[in-house]
């Protein structure tokens, strides 16, 4: 059987950025080759910008078909990335978001409103991903372990939404 990964993150917008950009890609291929029977993809190796509607029906078709999704969150993500988590959900596949410690998307010992939050995550990232790590290597044997036995991990899907208002309308009930 093979395990088929679909990998999103950051992508240059236009040639010119292209050539000083630092591919992440290679790095993820690297590592994730390491699980056996594995085929990775990326929305990047199809990229028609005067055919958006097509663009999205690529990625998203890829989505659709694999059977998890790893975000790379190490440097500030677009609007692009952030949809295809969203369609990822709307799929009910696993989200596996990179989030090393003090980047854009993750920060230690940060204050908000006068209080301290020891490993603050980006509240989307947290609440659609189902594993988050600091390196792409750490995933594999939970890989691994959902390829072999997908009832053995909680998976999120599209209802997060519905559940995380609940949890919103009933904290804001018991608040008042």
């Amino acid at each position: 059987m093979c395990t088929r990964i679909f990998i999103i993150g950051s992508i240059p917008k236009g040639d010119g950025e292209r050539e000083s950009w630092k591919d992440w890609k290679p790095e993820y291929l690297e590592k994730l080759s390491q699980i056996p029977n594995v085929e990775i993809n990326d929305g990047d190796t199809w990229r028609d910008e005067t055919k958006p509607l097509l663009l999205v029906g690529h990625c998203a078709n890829h989505i659709r078909n694999c059977d998890l999704v790893i975000v790379n969150s190490e440097n500030s993500m677009g609007v692009g990335t952030s949809q295809e988590i969203l369609i990822a959900k709307y799929f009910s596949k696993p989200i596996i978001s990179v989030i090393p410690k003090n980047s854009p998307h993750r920060r230690s010992d940060i204050v908000f409103d006068n209080t301290h939050i020891g490993d603050w995550i980006h509240p989307f990232l947290f609440t659609f991903s189902d594993l988050i790590i600091e390196d792409v290597s750490e995933c594999i044997a939970w890989i691994q372990d959902y390829t072999q036995n997908p009832k053995s991990k909680t998976i999120k899907n599209i209802a997060v939404i519905d559940d995380v208002i609940t949890s919103y309308l009933q904290e804001q009930k018991f608040s008042q």
